[in-house]
């Protein structure tokens, strides 16, 4: 399995960004796949995680407001869109998927748990 995140870079302020996360080489159909950041000296954080199917959604309390998770199926391709950026979101993001094939885990529960599969990261910079 393999993640490919995508989309980050130097950013303005309250500028807008959508990040990618493209999920190949596998071939469960019922999926989930999360996006979380980390700053260096910090721990990693959950942002938002999406179900291949029903699409149900979760976001931490710090995401509802900015931020918007989207799945392209056909292309097994995971979409974070972010709005208003701050230098506070200045991270590294990654994104991971877990088989739910033989699993009754809601998103909430996928995303408290440790996930199977990640991907490098792209980092996200947001000047002032």
């Amino acid at each position: 399995v393999q993640l490919q995140a995508s989309g980050g870079g130097l950013v303005q302020a309250g500028e807008s960004r959508r990040l990618s996360c493209a999920a190949s080489g596998f071939d469960f159909h019922d999926y989930a796949i999360g996006w979380f950041r980390q700053v260096p000296g910090k721990e990693r954080e959950g942002i938002s995680g999406i179900m291949s199917i029903g699409r149900d959604t979760w976001y931490a309390d710090s995401a509802k407001d900015r931020f918007t998770i989207s799945l392209d199926v056909t292309s097994n391709t995971v979409y974070l869109q972010i709005s208003n950026l701050n230098p506070e979101d200045t991270a590294v993001y990654y994104c991971a998927a877990e088989d739910l094939t033989h699993s009754l885990a809601n998103i909430a529960t996928v995303m408290g748990n440790k996930m199977r599969y990640w991907g490098q990261g792209t980092q996200v910079t947001v000047s002032s």
